[in-house]
């Protein structure tokens, strides 16, 4: 959607970015394109959270629950739940599955923020308006939806040392590799 220049905290003048240049660049290493991906070649699928879900993966950052997810994405979540295989998705991409797969339940973690701790409660009201079941989770644990075969954490839609998100991540993980039945 656009390039952010985080020392500034804002949109950067004029520069743009490929998704999959960026994708090979931090994860350092040879990359596809989420069109090659297909459920015969995988036992789950795992979507990161952070501003890509919401801005490139979707339009919810600016389309709240009247959203569209990007069509590849789509497909791929819907394959692989048709498939009956895991999907896993952290921070804010949980409302990817709300969307798209009617009845989900996910976490995004508490429905009030707080006193700041968790600053993006709302989204959990947002879920509800997609057709997604919300379930409060702490920061360090996973929700499994075991009638959909998805796992969410919130991560970083929680104030926390990092440890703490690390471990719901964790958890998350490890509940996908749980349902893949190996």
């Amino acid at each position: 959607m656009h390039v952010i220049d985080h020392s500034k905290g804002q949109p950067a003048e004029a520069e743009s970015r490929n998704v999959l240049v960026e994708s090979a660049r931090i994860a350092r290493g040879k990359i596809a394109s989420l069109a090659k991906l297909t459920t015969a070649d995988h036992d789950a699928v795992i979507f990161p959270g952070g501003f890509g879900a919401a801005k490139n993966l979707s339009t919810f950052a600016v389309d709240g629950k009247d959203c569209k997810v990007n069509r590849e994405v789509e497909r791929v979540l819907k394959d692989f739940h048709k498939a009956g295989k895991p999907i896993g998705l952290c921070c804010i991409s949980p409302v990817l599955a709300a969307k798209v797969l009617s009845g989900a339940e996910v976490t995004v973690g508490h429905e009030e923020e707080e006193g700041g701790k968790w600053p993006y409660a709302g989204t959990a009201g947002a879920i509800k308006e997609l057709g997604g079941k919300h379930c409060v989770k702490e920061v360090t644990e996973a929700h499994v939806d075991t009638k959909n075969k998805v796992v969410t954490t919130p991560a970083f839609m929680c104030e926390t040392e990092l440890h703490n998100i690390f471990d719901g991540i964790g958890a998350m993980v490890k509940n996908v590799l749980k349902l893949t039945g190996k």
